[in-house]
């Protein structure tokens, strides 16, 4: 019995170690179970992860995809803006096809007369001197013909004053002093025409150059004792006069009893007025005495008709201001500082 007894403790004692192991493996277990939740719970983690990963590369994707589908038409459209932005301003840059010569030429010619043209109609213009009445101030066609510019706006501003050199239209009355002969032909005509617009022609015969010796209101008459045109009373000073009328001694009394005689042999050929210029208009002589057709043309002598007399203002063009033709007489044409209403 003891020996069972002892064999079933021995057996028992034999036993204890793996009884005592069940404890052991029930400690275990939890730590297994532990180790495998730990080695499954960051699986089941990474998974979430994955998928919401998986979930934004989707997203991605898909925008990806989208912007691949827009992508290009937005970028075509931009690119086909730019091309055509650089073709305009190609264009805008790129230089006008020259003309050929022949073709430039006339376009040239015809733009320089129509600017000479509108220039010449309206501002300045260019006459050609054909009488020698102003000589030596003016050149007429026998010494060269001066070209003269004109300034045609400033009597819209202010009427002719003595001592202006004017050009004008003669009165009808008037004898035109133009003694270049004109053209025949229709050509010739319309050369004359046009030459005539540029200053390289005759101008019409009836328009006159003259210097401004008495403006309305005053009286006008010749001559002093010494010759000279007195203007108010007050005898004047003309330095620019060429060959005056000539006279004898004692043929200058040109006083109305000495005028009113019956015989005017002895009558001097300069004598004339008085003679008193309307308002409005204006007494003009030219510089060559003898030999200009002016408003004392007809009344010389002690004439009192025929006289060819004073100009109407409004018939005046312009004033005379340079001499732009030939080269060698380039010269300004101011006033002789003569002041008749004051005396001077």
């Amino acid at each position: 019995m003891n020996d069972s007894q002892d064999a079933r403790a021995g057996d028992d004692t034999t036993e204890l170690p793996s009884v005592a192991a069940t404890p052991d493996a029930g400690v275990a277990a939890p730590i297994d179970a532990q180790a495998t939740a730990v080695e499954h719970g960051p699986v089941e983690h990474d998974a979430a992860a994955e998928h919401d990963a998986s979930g934004t590369r989707a997203d991605s994707a898909a925008a990806d995809s989208a912007a691949a589908e827009a992508g290009p038409v937005a970028s075509d459209d931009h690119a086909d803006a730019v091309r055509k932005w650089r073709e305009k301003t190609a264009r805008r840059r790129k230089p006008a096809k020259k003309r050929p010569w022949w073709v430039e030429v006339p376009i040239l010619l015809v733009t320089a007369f129509v600017l000479t043209f509108l220039i010449q109609t309206f501002l300045f213009k260019v006459y050609y001197v054909p009488s020698g009445s102003m000589e030596q101030t003016l050149h007429g066609v026998e010494s060269g013909g001066d070209r003269i510019l004109v300034n045609k706006i400033v009597y819209d501003f202010r009427d002719p004053a003595p001592g202006d050199i004017v050009v004008f239209k003669g009165p009808p009355s008037w004898v035109p002093e133009a003694s270049v002969a004109g053209p025949t032909s229709w050509l010739g005509k319309l050369g004359q025409a046009v030459g005539s617009v540029v200053g390289i022609a005759p101008p019409n015969e009836k328009d006159f150059v003259k210097r401004v010796i008495a403006v309305g209101g005053q009286t006008v008459k010749c001559c002093d004792a010494d010759g000279n045109v007195v203007v108010d009373g007050v005898s004047l000073n003309e330095p620019y006069i060429y060959e005056p009328i000539p006279f004898l001694p004692g043929d200058l009394d040109c006083s109305e009893a000495h005028l009113a005689e019956p015989s005017r042999d002895h009558v001097s050929g300069r004598c004339f007025g008085p003679i008193k210029v309307p308002d409005g208009q204006m007494w003009v002589m030219g510089d060559h005495r003898s030999n200009s057709k002016d408003s004392s043309f007809g009344c010389q002598g002690g004439l009192t008709t025929g006289c060819q007399g004073p100009v109407p203002i409004s018939d005046a063009i312009g004033k005379a201001i340079f001499i732009i033709m030939p080269v060698s007489r380039w010269d300004t044409l101011g006033d002789p500082g003569i002041d008749h209403r004051s005396g001077g």
